[in-house]
């Protein structure tokens, strides 16, 4: 009688990504072992004292910062998909404020410096931002204009006789803002022109009246620096103008799709980190005689967990896939950031639970998560802009 050969689920197997290569897998590798040798370590000591400069050094260095930059000016020439590898293992250092402030210098304010600066511009900031020489910010949020970026009231007013601009006004939650060479600036250059009265600037950090007023304290992202920022009368030359005068809203809008589509993929990755590390718990912690994970309760949390982190990661893969196709697929891009750090919460929020008493100590880490998580849902466009995007692109 023939034997027939019975197939078996493979659960320890992991499936290959359609969109990533064996170079993608290779620099996953290499900064991987950067991330878990040199930042991981000392993930509980830059809570306490933000991470250092010399780790925009060390990863420029390492030529990490601009690996999806071109060649001529230092990147590495690579495509869309290494940003998501870098920000899916910069989640390996457990440390949600280091992963944010890199994410800024390299997918928010590099961006429109990239795109729109002129070529004088791109030697002066953007060379030096690939070697990890020059720290970068951006500057959107104000005291009264947070979502509603229309009501953005920092002024540029032009001087004809010196051919300069006169910035007055304030910007608010600046991450990188107390350790930042430059601020990619959004300005009002025309107070009657609706959308078409902002303009975006190149502010050196060190000009006069430029004042980093207060290192703002906050519920999680500790390891990173965010600033309240005055401009007092700081003067810029007329070349300091970023893209064209009055576009200003346009170019933001468009680089804010990008940090979107990067920050869910860090959402993702911070919450299978998260799940990682409760399963490793939930095997050995024991409760009535049997590990807790053994519990039906618990077992069916990791099953909705589990579901939740694939679909959203599934959900990035295939926008970022039409997004490094030549797509501007706004709708998908808004579904994945509203969707991964809805989930990456909510994923957290029952590691934590999971972990009972143990959970709310900061030994474990998972409290830290809990934290540092919860800004996806208000940072680079809130849970209720999403919708409301996601709303109106229906005709609604």
């Amino acid at each position: 009688m023939a034997t027939t050969s019975v197939l078996k689920p493979d659960y320890d197997v992991k499936g290959d990504s359609f969109i990533f290569t064996d170079e993608h897998e290779q620099l996953r590798e290499s900064i991987r072992s950067f991330v878990e040798k040199e930042l991981a370590p000392h993930a509980e000591e830059w809570e306490e004292t933000t991470f250092p400069d010399s780790v925009i050094h060390r990863m420029g260095e390492l030529g990490f910062l601009g690996l999806d930059k071109p060649e001529e000016y230092g990147g590495q020439g690579g495509d869309y998909y290494t940003s998501i590898v870098l920000a899916e293992e910069m989640a390996r250092a457990g440390s949600g404020g280091l992963a944010m402030g890199v994410a800024v210098h390299t997918d928010m304010a590099m961006p429109p410096i990239l795109a729109f600066g002129t070529d004088e511009q791109k030697q002066d900031w953007l060379v030096p931002a690939i070697k990890g020489e020059k720290i970068l910010c951006l500057g959107i949020t104000e005291p009264d204009a947070g979502s509603d970026v229309s009501g953005i009231k920092t002024r540029a007013v032009y001087d004809e006789a010196t051919d300069e601009y006169v910035i007055n006004g304030s910007k608010t939650y600046i991450t990188n803002g107390h350790r930042a060479d430059v601020i990619v600036l959004v300005t009002k250059t025309d107070a009657e022109a609706g959308y078409d009265g902002f303009s975006l600037f190149l502010v050196p950090m060190d000009a006069p009246g430029v004042i980093r007023e207060k290192k703002l304290e906050k519920l999680g992202m500790h390891a990173s620096d965010t600033a309240l920022l005055a401009f007092q009368d700081v003067r810029v030359p007329a070349s300091a103008l970023l893209g064209e005068k009055g576009k200003g809203f346009y170019h933001i809008m468009w680089e804010l799709q990008g940090e979107r589509l990067i920050g869910a993929a860090g959402c993702v990755a911070g919450a299978q980190q998260a799940f990682d590390k409760t399963l490793e718990y939930a095997k050995e912690r024991e409760a009535f005689g049997r590990p807790i994970g053994n519990f039906q309760a618990i077992r069916h949390k990791f099953a909705q967990m589990a579901t939740k982190i694939e679909a959203a990661r599934q959900l990035v893969y295939m926008t970022a896939w039409r997004f490094n196709n030549g797509e501007y697929p706004v709708r998908e891009i808004s579904m994945a950031k509203l969707y991964s750090a809805q989930v990456a919460c909510e994923v957290t929020d029952e590691c934590l639970q999971i972990h009972g008493g143990a959970g709310y100590m900061k030994e474990y880490g998972i409290e830290r998560s809990w934290r540092d998580m919860r800004l996806n849902r208000i940072g680079a466009g809130t849970d209720e802009v999403m919708l409301d995007v996601i709303g109106r692109s229906y005709g609604l």
